[in-house]
Parts: structure tokens; C-alpha cells; sequence
């Protein structure tokens, strides 16, 4: 008797059905939460199995938990991943995956236009533990971040879409970077979500997302994801990843020798998440997985009201300047159309002629649109970055990075685009008024 073939199925399929989990006992078609600390073991032998990882069986929640095992395995899915982990943040992704890569004095390369709150990271506590992070345009030549690579560099950091200004990053070329220095490329594609642009598919190795924006969709919970590639080559490069390649103890075989592909999630998972302990609630991935199930039919809508709304405000006399990729003047069109060809994302950021006080005035005059510091919600939301986001730099530091006074970023949710429109038109009437 022959199996029956594993049929491949669409997007909008997966992100329903990948990794589900059909409860055994009543048979409940919707995955339930596992909201327990502990599992219990068979026996003497199942407990020593299971501590010893030569079993899949779940050991404590606080690395291993059926309900975020199930949204891990569909996030992987959707990204075309061998393993994925969930954690509490966004943030803890990042720092999780860098922990995972790097010791202290290594070296990270990142892309100099990235999210304010990760640079802070890096600057901030990240360095504090002795991780040295330079920062590289994106457009230096391949000879100049090749340059930068050294005996302690363990890894090329980047985002997809770096959010306020929409610089879309030219993965391939990245990773063909990453590559030939012998690291991996990480990428924060929280903005973009699996959807839009999977940087698996252009040569990246590990992909992080805070699952509280796009993939949860209603601004209700916080988790952050880490899917792995599971294609780079880690014995190749054994002298950096010797956490990954030796063995951790006498008679137990490397990581990479006894899981393979998913050697980086496994440690990831069973060494990092269970150490620092950034576990995300069970009842947290319920709703990221419910989130999930619609994530292709929300960023169709995002999107096309993103066009809308970007192209009105580029004919608006009150605004100096938009920063969307779907626009065509924008300097990043052409690589949007090659990475995005589903769409640009749904932040559109714009620049008040009349700067920070007209900015004031703008975000005050607000009625349907949320002030608030959030992206990826149904609703629309719109922030002044430069007294939030980016209040802790100078002057000088903002406007280095194209925060100009008078930059509002807006999140474009789900509402009728008039509606939104009209919002923003009352709201530009006032920010121009003296």
C-alpha cells in the first residue's frame, strides 16, 4: 500500500494549517493553549531522555511548549525555515540570535539605517556585554564591507524594510557578503512579514520578526520569532561557531553533528531561550496564531491603502517629502518591485514643511488615527519619531539618519483609506495653520 503524496499548498493555505495541532483526546479543531509549567515523565529512563535532548518530548515550558512549538513550525513553514523559536520580544529575537552567534568581544556588521530601539540595543546593553557592533551603509561596495569583516566577525545584520524611512535593503547582495566572509545573514523582517518578502529565498540564513506587529495583527499581544534557514554551512566555519561545532561535553557529539540542518534553532532553543528564559505565554501565541490565519488578507489591504494613502500625501502642499517604496520617484522603487512585488509595506512615512511645530499640531489635531508607539495594528497609528523614538539623539544624530523635525511615521491599518485620508486632511489643515 502506497502513501499518499504531501501535497504542496499555496500561502494562504499554510499560514492556516502549517504546524497545527489537532488535540488528541477531544478532538478540538482549533490548537489549544498549553498554558502548564511542566510535562509529566513516563518513567526514570523518559526523564533522562528527555534532559539528555535525545527525545523531542517536552521538558519545561520555559524553553519547550506545544501551543508555541505549533506557531514556531507555521512561521517556519511560511518562511521556507527548517525550525523556528518563539520568545517574549522582538527585542529579545534579536539579542537572543546574537547571543546564540556571538561571544563577548566578537563582532557584528550591521547596516547603518536600522530601527532606533535595535540600535539602541546594540549600543546600549549589547555592548555593555562586550558584542562590538559597526555600522556599514548598505550601499558601500562589496570591497568595503568586505573589509570590515575580521577573525571575531560572527555574523551581517540587517532589516528588510527599515522602518521610519523605507530604505529597502538589497538582500542577495548581502548575503553573497555574508557568505564569502564565512558568517550568516540575519535579518529583521518584522516590516515586511513572510508575505511580502521571504529573505530565505535571496540567500539570508536566519530571519527574526516581533510577531507583535504584522503576524498578531491587532495589537494585543507582544513575542518575537527566530526562524532558522537551516542552509549555512556551519562546520565549514567551525573555527567561529565552535558552540556549534565541538562537543559540549566528553562522549555527546556537536550540535551540528547530531541535528544537522537545525543545529543553530536547537541551540537556540535548548541552550539560549532555556538560560536567559525570554519565554513568551502560551496564550499570547493562541492569538498570534489566529493572527496568522488572516496575515495574507490583511497585508493585501495594508498595502493597497498604504499606495493610497502615500500617493495623496505626495500631492500634498503641507508635506515636503514621503518616504514609501511604492512610490515611483522614490530611490528604492525599483529594488521594491524586485524584493516587494506584492507591495511595499504599510509605513509611510512623511515630512512637514513646517517642522516639529506643525508636527505638534498635526499629531493633536488627530481623531481616528491612534498617537502611539505601535506598527503592524488593524488600526492606523501615527508617531512623531524625533520626540520619541529618536528623543535620546542629538540634533545632529537625527538628522544623520533622515529624522527631520517635521517626520511623522504613520502604520496604515485596515480602516476605509477615505476615512484615513480624511483624518490626515483635518489634521494637515491644522499643521498648517499659524
Amino acid at each position: 500500500m502506497t502513501s499518499k503524496p504531501t501535497p504542496v499548498h499555496d500561502f494562504e493555505t499554510r499560514q492556516i494549517h502549517a504546524g497545527a495541532i489537532v488535540d488528541s483526546q477531544v478532538g478540538a479543531r482549533i490548537g489549544p493553549v498549553y498554558q502548564t509549567a511542566g510535562y509529566l515523565f513516563s518513567s526514570f529512563d523518559d526523564a533522562e531522555a528527555r534532559f539528555a535532548g535525545t527525545t523531542a518530548a517536552n521538558v519545561y515550558s520555559r524553553s519547550d511548549n506545544p501551543t508555541n512549538a505549533a506557531a514556531a513550525r507555521r512561521l517556519a513553514d511560511l518562511e521556507g525555515g527548517v525550525a523556528g523559536v518563539l520568545v517574549g520580544s522582538g527585542q529579545a529575537a534579536i539579542a537572543a540570535t546574537l547571543f546564540a552567534l556571538a561571544s563577548q568581544g566578537d563582532h557584528i556588521l550591521a547596516t547603518a539605517n536600522l530601527y532606533e530601539g535595535t540600535r539602541q540595543m546594540f549600543q546600549g546593553s549589547l555592548a555593555r556585554q562586550g558584542l562590538v557592533v559597526e555600522y556599514v551603509p548598505e550601499s558601500a561596495s562589496d570591497e568595503e564591507w568586505a573589509s570590515k569583516v575580521t577573525e571575531r566577525t560572527r555574523a551581517i545584520y540587517t532589516e528588510t524594510i527599515p522602518n521610519p524611512k523605507n530604505t529597502v535593503v538589497d538582500l542577495e547582495r548581502l548575503a553573497g557578503v555574508a557568505h564569502r566572509a564565512g558568517v550568516p545573514l540575519v535579518v529583521d523582517s518584522t516590516v515586511a512579514t513572510p508575505y511580502l518578502c521571504r529573505p530565505l529565498e535571496w540567500g539570508a540564513d536566519i530571519v527574526i520578526h516581533s510577531t507583535s506587529k504584522w503576524l498578531a495583527g491587532h495589537g494585543s499581544v507582544i513575542g518575537g520569532a527566530v526562524i532558522d534557514g537551516g542552509r549555512f554551512d556551519w562546520a565549514a566555519n567551525a573555527e567561529r561557531f565552535p558552540q556549534l561545532t565541538e562537543s559540549p561535553r566528553p562522549g555527546v557529539g556537536s550540535f551540528v553533528e547530531r541535528f544537522g540542518a537545525s543545529a543553530f534553532s536547537v541551540y537556540l532553543r535548548s541552550v539560549i531561550v532555556l538560560e536567559y528564559g525570554p519565554t513568551v505565554p502560551p496564550t499570547s501565541t493562541f492569538l498570534l496564531l489566529h493572527g496568522v490565519e488572516t496575515l495574507s488578507v490583511r497585508m493585501d489591504r495594508h498595502v493597497a491603502n498604504a499606495q493610497v494613502v502615500a500617493e495623496w500625501l505626495d500631492a500634498h502642499p503641507a508635506v515636503a517629502g514621503v518616504d514609501y517604496p511604492g512610490l515611483p520617484s522614490n530611490p528604492y522603487h525599483e529594488r521594491a518591485k524586485k524584493y516587494l512585488p506584492k507591495g511595499a509595506g504599510s509605513i509611510v512615512s512623511f515630512d512637514l514643511a513646517g517642522g516639529r511645530p506643525a508636527a505638534r499640531r498635526f499629531i493633536d489635531a488627530l481623531s481616528l488615527i491612534s498617537n502611539m508607539t505601535h506598527i503592524g495594528d488593524v488600526r492606523t497609528l501615527a508617531l512623531h519619531t524625533g520626540s520619541t523614538i529618536h528623543g535620546r539623539l542629538t540634533e545632529e544624530e537625527r538628522l544623520d539618519a533622515g529624522i527631520t523635525p517635521g517626520l511623522i511615521r504613520l502604520s496604515i491599518g485596515l480602516e476605509s483609506a477615505r476615512d484615513i485620508i480624511g483624518d490626515l486632511e483635518q489634521a494637515l489643515q491644522r499643521a498648517t495653520e499659524e
